[in-house]
């Protein structure tokens, strides 16, 4: 699975280095968690979500010719 979870502090705190990310990353966070992913170099990437919760992350893949 491409989305990895984000540990989040006992307090609720998000603390990330910013230094170790992914050069180009989504961070997408609903219900007290956090999630991040490495972006794909072309693709179109789309958040779902239902009842103002996200439901799923999609990745539609391409490659240029």
């Amino acid at each position: 699975m491409r989305l990895q979870n984000v540990n989040l502090s006992e307090t609720g705190m998000l603390e990330l280095d910013i230094m170790e990310l992914p050069k180009h990353c989504v961070l997408v966070i609903s219900e007290g968690k956090a999630k991040i992913a490495e972006l794909p170099y072309h693709a179109e990437t789309s958040i779902v979500t239902y009842k103002g919760k996200v439901k799923r992350v999609n990745f539609d893949e391409g490659e240029d010719f």
